[in-house]
Parts: C-alpha cells; structure tokens; sequence
C-alpha cells in the first residue's frame, strides 16, 4: 500500500475520486469512499496533503542511494516529479514514499503499462533492470528534500541538478560529458533588482559577463574567449530562452531580450557541444521561465537604487486542471552612472502550459521589450578616462547618440510521447525587432560617398521552426536513446542609413534589404556500454545563406548587392567514467564554426562593391577534459582543462569613410582551466568561480596589427569570483559578502594599451517573512563597497581609441518584493 502522506492535493483528489469511481483497482478503499461526496474528497485531499511521510525503516546503504540517485537523474524522474521528488499536481510525491511500492510500482509500469495511461514512465523505465529500479526505490523512500521552513530557508540537501544544453533533453548535469553550469532560481533573484545577467552569471567559470553601463549597447558577454570582440550585442555565444534562440542566424544576438524577473534557471555550456545548437563558437546560454504556481499567486516587486536606478514589477499565474499560466511586467529606469546614459526599459514575458493527458504538453510563450531613447554615452579615451570618468564620450553630446529598441516575439513548443519509446519535441516562433539608433559620426564622415551615414534604422523579421525525435533502442545489448532532428531560422531586415545632423535624421545615406537563413540536420546519440562507461556523440550540418539588396547606389557608391553560402559539418564527442558514485571524469572532442555578421560582411576591402566574400567563417577545434565530484550532501566541485585551436578568426582589419572591414586571422589559442565549487557548512555556504585562460594570436592578424603570441584583446588571463553567505536556521536571514577580481586586459591586437585589472568587494543582506499563503521579503545590497575606480569593461580595437567603459563607485541596491496566494 502507498504512503499518502505528503502528496500533492490535485493527486490526492484525483485518486480519490478514481478510487471511488471504480476506476481504480482498490477495493477495500472503494468500499470506504462509496458515497463520499465531492466537497468531502477535497477536505480529505487537503488534510493527507499537508501531513509529512514517515522516515522509511532500516539504514541507507550509502552505495545503493548513490546509485539510485544517478539513476533517478539519468532517467529524469525530476521533469515530472520536480528535482526535489516532492511532485506537483497531479504527479504524485516520490520522496518518502514506501519502498516496496515503489519497486513494484515501478515494474509493474515497465512490464506490463495499461493502455494509455502513464506512456512517459513506461518510456522512462523501458530497458531499467530490476536491480536499477531497486537502487531508485531504495533512493526515493530515505530521500528527505528537508522542507523550507516557515521562514523560507531551502533545503540543505542538494538536489539533483538538470541541464539540457548539451543534449538538449533533460538530463542530470552530473552525467554529462561537458562543462555546464546552472544558476538557479535563488542565486538569479536574491538581492538582485533581476535586471541583467551579469547579477547572477558572474558565478560561472570560463564566462565574462560585463554590465557596460550602457542600455544602449546591450551586455558583454564571452565564453573563453569567443565575443570578447564584439562591440555591440553578443557574439560568438548562443542565446536561447525556453528553447527560443535569441541569437539571429548569422550569430547576432541580443541579452536584453531576457526577462530575468520570471526565470526559473540559468544554463551556461561551454566547449565542444555548442556547435550541436548550430553557428555558436564558444558556448550557449540558456533562460529557462519559471513554471506556473499551483495555486493563483499575486507577487510584486520595487526596488531602488544609486544613480536613479528603479524597478517596479507584478507578476500573476496559476493552474487551473491542465492549464498552467504565468505572466510577469516590469519597468526598469536609470539615470545613468555616466552622462547621457539613462534608459527605461519595459518588458513583458509570459508562459502558458497545457496538459493533453499523460501523453503532451504545449507551451506558448510570448514576450516583447520596449526601450525608447536609450542614451548612449560612448566609450572613453585613456586621457578621458583620466580626467573624468563620469563624462560622455567624444562627440556622444554633438550628436545625442541614443537608440530606440521594440522587440515582440512569440514561440510555441509541443513535448509529446508517442509511444512508451517515441518521443516528439517540436518548436516554432516569429517575432519582430525594431530599432533606430544614433551614432556619433563627425559631419564629414558621413559625407564620404562609401559612408552608411550616423543613423541605423531597421525593420527586422525573423522567424523559425525545428523538430526532434528521440526513441529508446538497444545498442550492442544496451540502453541507448538515438535522437534525430532539424532545425531552420530565417531573419529578413529592411535597413536604410541617414546622415546624423546634430541628433536630427537627414539625408538617406544607405538603403538595402537583408536576408539569412540556416539550415541545419543533427543527430546524436546517448549510449551507456558498460555500467561505469556512458558516451554522448553528436553530428550536425548547417547552411548559412547570406542574401543583400542594395538600392542605394549614387556615384562614388556602387552596387552593394551580393549573395554568399556557407556549409559545415561538425561532430562533437564525450565519454563520462564513473570513478566512484560521487565522482566522474569525462573528457570530450568537437568542431566548430562561427560565421561572419551581415555587419562584418557589409564591406569589401578597398572599397570594391558587395559583400565580402574573402572572409570566411571562423574554424575551432575543441578538446577538454574534466571532473565532476559531489562532496557530500551539501556541495559539488567542477574542474575543467581546455584548448582551443582556430583557423581564420574573424577580426578588424580597418576602418575607414565610415566602413569597417573584417578579415580573417590566420590562427589564435586558447587553454585555460576552470574550476567551480559550491559547499555548505552548518549555517554557512561558499562558492568560488575561477578561470585562468591564456588567448593568444598563433599567427601574424592582417595587416600586422597583432604578432603571434600577442593576447588577443578583452580577455582576461585570470578572472575569480567568491561568495560566502550565512543563513541562520529558522531565522529567514541572511547575509552575504562577494568578491570579483580580473585581470589586466588588453585593448587592441597589438596590445599596446590595457585596461588595469581590479579585485572589487560586495556585501548584501536580506530578510524573508512568510505565513499561511503570503512571503514578504527585503534586502539591501552595497556593490563596490570599496569604492574603488576601474574600468569595468572594454570595448575591443574601437577606431577612435574609445577602448574604455569605466564601472560605477560604490552603489547602494534596496528592494522589497511580496506574494500572496489565493
């Protein structure tokens, strides 16, 4: 018999009302319930819900838990039940439950499933040995996730931690061949006013995330090494929000599309398997929203802050039968640290979930950003920097630089089990982006026949659909899931240019249709040959087609118009060893490409006419190797070694009328060692994030601007981040103290100028206070709390030597957020 202690009122009543149907196969409990009315069930429901299960008997034989909870990972029993096994509506709580039950259960699901009911468990549990299923139930009956206390502590057991970057299906982190990190719900919003990724991503290794302090710019963001180049947006690292790429077909993409009030999760993958999610070089990054609440809950935040930074936001979702909702608004404004650098921005993000039986479940999720007048204040020279860090940059003032951004997008995703060994995961979306920006081009610049002119204004479509299918097989004997799929994303831009007269829109200067698509087939497969062997081996294709229409042509300016193809095929390789069932090894292998922007194809060298077709994509080749350990119960430990070799990467070759030319390097390294660890100790945790990371040019870049062994610009050698919190047991406090150090990084290819490295310190407290059915929290946060003055980011071989972003002085964050359930 199962223990029903503890389990989700919508299970309980679910079964009760089955039970006393006839429609499930329990007698003496049907002779119980005969009669029992409605509102009797619901008052049972609830008073079983609330009740905690008993302990199970006997003592933990600590090998079988460890390997019952791999297992329980590997087969992501977290997807349905949640990572903690508590379950949620209507699926029932596996943590705590009896043993034998569960074990029985669980066989009985694998051999004999009854028509149309639970395919998802059946699928799960197909090939499982008895001896596996054992090792789970063993796990599931002696797993305590330790509830939150009243004063919303979390649990001091760590719980399985899922990804699906690299295989782009659920599994847990642990297992995987590849490094990955995941930011989770709590590290993304406490004591963060959830404006930016570089709030919560500083924790991960191998990544540099930098708040430039522009809006109008967007983040900067690169992943050993790969984007550091990028001077506007997000290069070289793939951008997806529940399985929506934000990053367009040529590699573009943009992070201030991310609603980080609503997020659930943060996945950061780097190395090798990225090239699995198409023209991504150095890693991917994935936003995951929260899933709907069971209950109706209404929450609100406000937050303030230095420099006139506020916040205010209101979200509200819900489950009603197979129906979940969730919907989040948000309004964030700043004067700037800077002159001319106040922006507002508005978002909205919701996500809609709805159940077809036990068999499929569509998502819709639908966003849009609006950010009118952003102002940009420009990068600063060395001199500026000196005399007043707080200016504008050359020219930011003459020509009211600044950008309008509006940004709608919608996406739907069907998960479906077509059989107990069939499984289905289809996407679409569309969206539109639409954006005017100011640039800060002297007059006569833009008077040159070849200028592009000092406005951007363009119209841009973009649109996209993919497909997958994964089924269980058997290779060589054993369990192995072989997945096939496609995937194509098509981006089409109307772009004119104007003259920039002192901050008003003049004379068309540029005015051309421009289209990318991609192609791409993938297959890959999850193999486990041997009890402590698994294997992940991907192959994917892609096609980049490149398309422009030029309809300004006047003398001195000739036909731009052009087309351009690339094609590659990229394989990716991983093995996982099971040293111990606390300890894995792994080691892995890949190819990839990057392919140039349309911006970096625009010109020719020379002032030729069309695209430029003598750059080529970017070529890497990846190889890593590293260790995952769980220390304990309440602490993990990642280590990874890499080098990176590629061929033609893609860098400034010169600017000149108002045309920037790109050309391809003839060869660039990068290796380097990343380390993440995580532990808690009574009251205590701890966190580090370290990378040390030696990126330098192997050969000579064009025109001899950088020699081979010159570091290549906007990568930081060493970069830590640490963070000691203490939390008091039952007390619903906190407080923190947080370390980021970097580096000197170097600014150009001929490494003649560098930003000086710094070590800033943090602090930040907070207070939660919760009661039946209501949360109020509070916290403060001092960043910088030294006040010291560096130079917080760069921007990489800028033309007029405005190489630098200076970072804010010391700064004050408080904020108060509440819920309430109804």
């Amino acid at each position: 018999m199962p223990s029903i202690a503890g389990q989700p009122r919508v299970f309980l009543e679910n079964l009760l009302v089955l039970t006393r149907e006839g429609l499930r196969g329990a007698p003496a409990m049907q002779e119980i319930l005969k009669g029992a009315k409605d509102r009797e069930i619901v008052a049972l429901a609830a008073h079983f819900a609330v009740l905690a299960p008993r302990a199970a008997p006997g003592r933990r034989d600590e090998a079988l838990f460890a390997r019952g909870r791999e297992l329980a990972g590997r087969l992501r029993c977290g997807i349905c039940h949640l990572a903690d096994y508590r379950g949620q509506q209507q699926m029932p709580r596996l943590a705590g439950q009896r043993e034998e039950y569960l074990r029985d259960t669980m066989v009985a699901m694998r051999d004999n499933p009854p028509p149309g009911v639970d395919t998802q468990m059946s699928a799960a549990l197909y090939g499982v040995s008895d001896a596996d299923i054992g090792a789970m139930s063993h796990f599931l009956a002696r797993f305590d996730p330790a509830a939150p206390s009243p004063a919303g502590g979390e649990s001091p057991v760590r719980l399985p931690e899922l990804s699906v970057s690299a295989t782009r299906v659920e599994r847990e982190n642990f297992a995987v061949p590849a490094a990955i990190d995941t930011v989770g719900r709590r590290a993304i919003r406490e004591d963060n006013p959830r404006v930016d990724l570089s709030e919560a991503l500083a924790r991960v290794p191998g990544l540099v995330i930098q708040n430039r302090q522009n809006y109008a710019q967007d983040l900067q963001i690169s992943v050993r090494g790969f984007g550091a180049r990028a001077s506007f947006g997000v290069r070289g690292v793939r951008l997806i929000a529940d399985g929506i790429p934000a990053t367009m077909p040529d590699g573009q993409g943009q992070a201030a599309t991310f609603n980080l009030s609503s997020a659930d999760r943060i996945e950061v993958l780097r190395g090798p398997f990225s090239v699995l999610h198409g023209n991504a070089a150095g890693g991917v990054i994935q936003v995951f929203t929260a899933e709907a609440p069971d209950e109706p809950t209404l929450s609100g935040q406000a937050f303030g802050g230095s420099d006139g930074m506020r916040k205010t936001g209101v979200q509200f979702g819900g489950t009603v039968g197979g129906l979940g909702a969730l919907v989040d608004a948000s309004r964030f404004s700043t004067d700037g640290y800077r002159e001319h650098s106040a922006a507002t921005r508005d978002h909205l993000n919701a996500k809609f979930r709805m159940g077809f039986g036990e068999a499929a479940t569509l998502t819709v999720v639908a966003n849009a950003l609006d950010q009118p007048g952003t102002q940009d204040p420009l990068g600063l020279t060395a001199a500026q920097l000196a005399s007043d860090r707080r200016q504008a940059g050359t020219n930011a003032l003459a020509f009211d630089t600044r950008k309008n951004i509006r940004q709608s997008q919608l996406g739907l995703a069907l998960d479906a089990a077509l059989s107990p060994q069939l499984g289905l995961n289809a996407r679409a979306y569309g969206g539109d982006r639409q954006v005017t920006q100011y640039l800060a081009i002297p007059l006569a610049a833009q008077a040159s026949p070849t200028a592009s002119g000092g406005v951007v204004d363009l119209d841009r479509g973009f649109a996209g659909a993919a497909i997958r299918l994964s089924r269980g097989v058997r290779l060589a004997g054993e369990p192995a899931t072989l997945s096939v799929g496609a995937d194509y994303d098509r981006m089409a831009e109307r772009r004119t240019g104007r003259v920039n007269d002192a901050g008003v829109a003049g004379a068309l200067k540029r005015d051309e249709d421009n289209v990318v698509d991609s192609r791409d087939a993938y297959v890959q497969l999850e193999w486990q040959p041997r009890e402590r062997w698994s294997l992940l081996a991907g192959l994917r294709h892609s096609r980049v087609r490149f398309s422009t229409s030029d309809y300004f042509v006047a003398a001195g300016n000739p036909d731009d118009s052009g087309n351009l193809r690339f094609a590659r095929t990229t394989p990716a390789l991983g093995v996982v060893f099971k040293a111990d069932p606390a300890l894995n090894l792994y080691a892995n292998y890949g190819r990839g490409f990057e392919t140039p922007t349309f911006a970096e194809l625009a010109y020719q060298p020379n002032g030729a006419t069309g695209l430029n077709l003598a750059l080529s994509p970017a070529r890497s080749v990846h190889r890593e190797a590293g260790l995952k350990a769980r220390l304990g119960e309440t602490g993990r430990v990642n280590a990874a070694v890499f080098r990176v070799d590629v061929d033609d990467e893609i860098v400034v070759a010169g600017s000149s009328g108002g045309r920037t030319i790109f050309a391809n390097a003839a060869r660039t390294r990068r290796q380097g060692f990343e380390l993440a660890w995580e532990q808690r100790v009574g009251a205590f945790e701890a966190a580090l994030a370290w990378t040390v990371v030696d990126a330098r040019f192997a050969g000579a870049a064009p025109g001899a601007a950088a020699a081979a062994g010159n570091r290549l610009p906007g990568v930081p050698p060493s970069s830590l981040f640490a963070e000691v919190v203490w939390r008091p047991a039952g007390s619903g406090f906190h407080a923190g103290v947080e370390v980021r150090r970097s580096s000197q990084v170097f600014v150009n290819d001929a490494n003649t100028e560098a930003a000086p490295g710094y070590c800033v310190w943090g602090l930040r407290a907070g207070l939660e206070q919760r009661g039946r059915g209501w949360r109020i929290a509070q916290f403060v946060r001092v960043e910088n709390a030294g006040d010291r003055r560096y130079v917080g980011s760069v921007i990489v071989a800028d033309a007029n030597g405005r190489f630098y972003e200076p970072a804010p002085a010391r700064r004050v964050v408080a904020g108060i957020e509440g819920a309430l359930e109804f």
